[in-house]
């Protein structure tokens, strides 16, 4: 008896699995430059890490709402989910890392200015977490919707605003309302909140499981940055990025840049 006995075969009038997914354009959006071998697997690993950010970036954006509105097990699901979407990106680096610097080079030149430096969705990523460097912002200034998409995520609280409003609400913080396109400072009264809550995990449950939570997002976010810094170092060594950067050395330095800085100073308290 077939194993395919009791499966639809037949799809000419109703959707099938390719017609819901869009497979014809996702799997017709590779254009390799080059005759090169291995410019497809560059290509692909960064259209399904953009994928991943995509829904990274919808994540966090309800995770953030869900934390200002105090549906707080919500967000507690959404943040736990883009700590494992992280854990993808993070091993997307290890497939591209099996491309030798002499395969690279051979299209390399194909990529013209185009960079990882340039990806909006990362952009809005690192926005949405705290670093908000408005800087970066300069690739995006030619593209109109994209610039209001980031501007917007500028304007509103990032998830550890949301989590300091809410520490507001429960008495342990002062107001931190401020300008949200600006980087957070490190402030005292912050770290003196999450001792609070750390000191008594029973009397403040919900806001240890958030402080617990935030921090597993960003040990997922360092271990994603430090795969990338490695495996740029593997393929090209110490050269300029094809966008401008300068390439390893840029990424050592975002390695030092913390997102939540009150969660991991308060750990040398306890």
């Amino acid at each position: 008896m077939s194993e395919h006995h009791d499966a639809e075969l037949s799809f000419e009038r109703r959707m099938s699995y390719g017609d819901y997914l869009a497979l014809d354009r996702v799997l017709g959006a590779q254009h390799p430059l080059s005759t090169a071998h291995d410019e497809l697997l560059f290509i692909i690993q960064h259209q399904t890490s953009e994928l991943w950010m995509k829904l990274a970036v919808h994540e966090l954006e309800s995770a953030r709402d869900a934390i200002l509105d105090d549906r707080l097990p919500h967000a507690f699901k959404m943040l736990a989910r883009v700590a494992r979407i992280m854990e993808q990106l993070t091993g997307a680096w290890d497939v591209l890392r099996t491309m030798t610097p002499s395969e690279y080079t051979e299209f390399r030149d194909a990529l013209g200015q185009s960079s990882g430096f340039q990806s909006f969705q990362y952009r809005a990523i690192e926005y949405l977490c705290g670093n908000r460097a408005t800087a970066t912002l300069g690739p995006h200034r030619h593209v109109p919707d994209v610039l209001a998409r980031l501007e917007a995520i500028l304007a509103a609280p990032g998830i550890y605003d949301a989590a300091l409003i809410r520490l507001h609400r429960a008495g342990l913080l002062p107001d931190p309302t401020r300008n949200w396109r600006e980087p957070h400072v490190e402030s005292e009264a912050v770290v003196g909140a999450w001792e609070t809550i750390y000191r008594a995990p029973q009397a403040h449950w919900p806001l240890y499981e958030l402080a617990e939570k935030l921090v597993d997002l960003e040990d997922h976010f360092r271990r994603w940055r430090f795969n990338h810094v490695t495996t740029v170092e593997r393929v090209i060594g110490l050269k300029r990025g094809t966008g401008g950067t300068a390439g390893v050395s840029y990424l050592r330095r975002m390695l030092d840049v913390e997102l939540f800085p009150e969660l991991w100073h308060v750990r040398t308290r306890l």
